[in-house]
Order: C-alpha cells, then sequence, then structure tokens
C-alpha cells in the first residue's frame, strides 16, 4: 500500500516539475510580449516547489536514496553497519516528528482561519501546507516501518541491503 501511494506522490512531484517550468515559461513570456506577468507566479511557483521537493521524500527513503558518507562505515562489519542504519532512520524518525506536528498546527490554523496569500488572485495557504503534512507524514511512516524491519533484520543477524548503490 506504501509502495503505490508513494509511487503516485512521486508521479505528482514530477507533475508538478514540468508544472513549473511551464508556469515560468509562460510567465517570461506574458513579461515580455505583453509587458505584464502572469498574477501570482511567484507564489504558485513556491507552493509548486514544495509539493516537487516533499511529495517523493517517502519514495526517496525506502530506495535508501539519500545522501550518506559511507567512508567509515565500508571498513565496518555488516552486523555493525546494520544497527548504524537504524539508529540513522529512528534519529531521521525523531528528527522529522517535530515537523509533522508543526506542520499540522499550522495547516489546522491556515484552514480555521481562511488564511490567503498577498496576491492578486487571493490563493489559500492551505494547499501547500497540506502537501507538506502529507509529504512528511508518508515519509515519517516510511522510516517507522524501516526502523521496524531493520531492527528485525539486524537482530536476526541478517544483513540490510542498500538497492542501486
Amino acid at each position: 500500500m506504501l509502495n503505490r501511494v508513494e509511487r503516485i506522490f512521486v508521479d505528482v512531484a514530477a507533475m508538478a516539475i514540468i508544472l513549473l517550468g511551464l508556469l515560468i515559461f509562460a510567465d517570461v513570456v506574458a513579461l515580455n510580449v505583453f509587458a505584464a506577468p502572469l498574477p501570482d507566479t511567484i507564489i504558485i511557483v513556491r507552493e509548486l516547489m514544495v509539493i516537487a521537493i516533499v511529495l517523493p521524500l517517502a519514495a526517496a527513503t525506502v530506495s535508501r536514496a539519500h545522501i550518506a558518507v559511507e567512508f567509515v562505515t565500508n571498513f565496518l562489519p555488516a552486523r555493525v553497519v546494520n544497527w548504524f542504519v537504524v539508529f540513522g532512520s529512528l534519529f531521521a524518525l525523531l528528527a522529522l516528528s517535530p515537523l509533522v506536528y508543526a506542520g499540522t498546527k499550522d495547516l489546522l490554523h491556515q484552514w480555521h482561519t481562511g488564511s490567503v496569500f498577498y496576491g492578486d488572485l487571493g490563493l489559500p495557504q492551505w494547499p501547500g501546507r497540506l502537501a507538506f503534512v502529507v509529504g512528511i507524514g508518508l515519509t515519517w511512516v516510511r522510516l517507522l516501518v524501516m526502523v521496524v524491519a531493520d531492527a528485525a533484520t539486524a537482530i536476526r543477524g541478517g544483513e540490510i541491503t542498500f538497492g542501486g548503490h
């Protein structure tokens, strides 16, 4: 189930990136041809960047595609490396917890107050907050699943595999 949701989020993020490019292109054309930019382009681009960056985070996490410095762990036995992996995932889980809490709190505030961006279109602020909370929340759930699975593998004495490295 998580894999399917992560795949959908990656697809949505890819569409957001394409839309970003088209929107910026259209804004530049409008500015140079009609001497008038598209309304609220900066706000829309900023909100689309949240979607493009945060939604695929869980998929990157499950693929273990985050940047990692391995020059020390390459010399350690697999059993020790396994526990470093579990510790790193647990640390990331704990680090994301305040982001999930604060993001949810801000989302609820934006939703209840009906806050809008100052601009020509009066766009609501909650959609970008929702994308942030959903993306970070899914990443938190994925990390929790990985911590449990990796800890079980480490306890059994197995080796945690890293695809694509």
